[in-house]
Parts: C-alpha cells; sequence; structure tokens
C-alpha cells in the first residue's frame, strides 16, 4: 500500500510517499480502505517534534474515513463494505489503516466520505468543550480562539445553535475575518488585540465562556477576559510556549475555573464516552444543523504542502488527504 512516512523529525520535506505492507487489525481493531484522511495540528507535532511518536519510522495521521476492509476476531458491529469514519493514535496517512474499533464510528447516512473525514477530530472536540465541559447555557457570552479553523467553525455554530447571547471569534489575520463570520460569529478580532476588543464589546462585563488552543501568554491574556463564574477550557499549546499554570488568586476574585481537554485523551481512556459525544455531534451534521467547512484537499503524495498551508496559519476550515477515490 501507499503511505506517508517520515523517518526522521523536521520539516514538512522529511514527509515521504512509501510503500508498506498492509497491515492486519488486531482482536479487537477494524482495518480501513481510506478514501480520506484529516489533516490536524497533531500530525505536524508528531513529525517536527515527536508528539505521540512511539518510533520512526512513523505514518501519521489520526483521523480517516473510508470501507471497512477486515475486522479483528472480537469486532462486533462492523463487517466489511461498512462506511466508516474513525479516530486513532496514528497511521491515518495510507491506503489502509488499521483503527481501534472503540473509536470507528459508523458514518451516517447523507454525509459523505470526504466530509466524514473531517468529523472525528474537530466535532466531537467542540462539542465536548461547550456542551460537556463548559456546560454553555442560554444567553451565554462565548469568545473562541482560531474561529476560522476546524474546531473553531463548528464552535461557531453550535455555541449560535445553543442560543449563546454573543460569539465572538479571535483570528491571527483579519483576512480569515469573512470566513468565521460566516460560521455563527457575531464578530471577529485579532490576536493581538483581541482581550481589549472583548471588554469594549461586553461593556466591560466579559465573557462566559473562552476556548483557548493556544496557550502560554495567550491563555493569561484570555483569563482577563472571562466576567464572574466565567469558564475558560484550554485544549492545546499551538503557541508552543512553556504550559500554563494558574492558581486561585487567578480565580477566586471572579470566581472563574480553568480546565484542559486532550481529546486523545479521551479517545485511549473512556472511547465509551467519546463514542456518546460523537453520535451526538455527528448526529447534528448529517441532520444539516452545523456545516463542516472541508477548504481543500490534496494528493496523498502532496501531504508535505498540505502540512506547509496548515503550518503557514494562513488555512481556513478543514484540510484533507485524498488517499482514493471511492
Amino acid at each position: 500500500m501507499r503511505a506517508i512516512v517520515f523517518e526522521e523529525l523536521g520539516g514538512p520535506e522529511v514527509l515521504k510517499i512509501a510503500e508498506l505492507p498492509d497491515p492486519q487489525p488486531g482482536p479487537d481493531e477494524v482495518a480501513v480502505a481510506v478514501a480520506y484522511a484529516g489533516v490536524n495540528f497533531f500530525d505536524l507535532m508528531a513529525r517536527s517534534a515527536g508528539h505521540r511518536v512511539a518510533a520512526l519510522p512513523f505514518v501519521p495521521g489520526v483521523e480517516v474515513a473510508g470501507v471497512v476492509r477486515a475486522v479483528g476476531e472480537r469486532v462486533t458491529g462492523f463487517a466489511p463494505g461498512d462506511r466508516v469514519t474513525a479516530y486513532t493514535a496514528a497511521g491515518g496517512y495510507a491506503e489502509t489503516a488499521v483503527v481501534p474499533a472503540a473509536t470507528a464510528f459508523a458514518l451516517p447516512e447523507g454525509i459523505s466520505l470526504r466530509t466524514g473525514a473531517a468529523l472525528p477530530n474537530i466535532v466531537p472536540t467542540a462539542y465536548a468543550l461547550l456542551h460537556d465541559m463548559a456546560r454553555l447555557q442560554e444567553g451565554d457570552r462565548v469568545l473562541v480562539h482560531s474561529a476560522a479553523g476546524g474546531v473553531g467553525t463548528i464552535a461557531g455554530q453550535l455555541a449560535r445553535r445553543a442560543g449563546a447571547s454573543a460569539v465572538y471569534g479571535v483570528v491571527s489575520d483579519l483576512g480569515k475575518a469573512e470566513h468565521a463570520l460566516a460560521y455563527g460569529y457575531d464578530l471577529v478580532f485579532t490576536a493581538d488585540t483581541f482581550a481589549d476588543d472583548v471588554r469594549e464589546a461586553t461593556g466591560g462585563l466579559g465573557v462566559d465562556i473562552a476556548l483557548d488552543p493556544m496557550g502560554g501568554e495567550v491563555l493569561r491574556r484570555t483569563l482577563g477576559t472571562l466576567g464572574r463564574f466565567g469558564r475558560l477550557l484550554s485544549y492545546g499549546n499551538a503557541a508552543g510556549g512553556d504550559l500554563w499554570q494558574v492558581g486561585p488568586g487567578d480565580l477566586s476574585t471572579l470566581g472563574a475555573a480553568v480546565a484542559s481537554f486532550s481529546l486523545p485523551r479521551l479517545a485511549a481512556g473512556d472511547p465509551a464516552r467519546l463514542r456518546r459525544i460523537a453520535d451526538r455531534s455527528f448526529r447534528l451534521v448529517a441532520d444539516g444543523e452545523i456545516q463542516v467547512p472541508v477548504t481543500a484537499d490534496f494528493d496523498l503524495a502532496d501531504a508535505a504542502d498540505a502540512h506547509r498551508l496548515l503550518e503557514s496559519r494562513t488555512s481556513t476550515g478543514k484540510l484533507l488527504l485524498r488517499v482514493s477515490e471511492r
């Protein structure tokens, strides 16, 4: 099979197309003939910093959509020929991916394989952040960083659907504002000025919920945008700085709360809970209540170009690799 492999850490140029043996599923696994694979920040971190890389050579890719090719001996609920989308620790950039059956999901009718490949990471992440962790209520004011990205475009729609009174987005440059505004946002600010902009937009009240994938100094500034009993949800460290630390002195004045979320850790530690979240959130896509904006797909052999685009922070929406048309 064709697969994208890197044998050393580095820039996008270390991603190479290679011929590898078809992997076979273990007892609790499913082998998927991949049609599309999602491109995620996880993959950039694996390639450049060895994040979650068990050993080299390594095949990146944490989300796929395709058709079941084979199932392990203990697997129930899937059979060859089923259309699925799946979340996995690695191996998605390939014509065949072996994934845990626990984090493989039947693709709802009406969702294409192309859209399906964009579901497993960004849709449950946005849903879990807003509903399971932040406990979003009607009338809440919501602030979302990376509003034009994959999670951001889903979060804007979910917040609007749940009755948020105001949904504010933050983008790296205003060239992305039009894209974000099409997905539920009332106002979009730049990363340089968002803290002052939020205070002005809310009349000094601040926001009830803030979602931050950046970490570091951005998280510290975001903390200052919270109103009374505000909730700040961290789900990444894309800025690459020191891991954030918050103490009672930062929170007690307003009764604020800070929490952290990791989809990989949820998938590894409680796949049954992930399945419940995925079932609810995927249904919203199938019913047309939220849209998943796939803005570009690249041939598998051009994975390095997809990484360059994502790394440039100029992309919007979701990027995919086109592995095989089905």
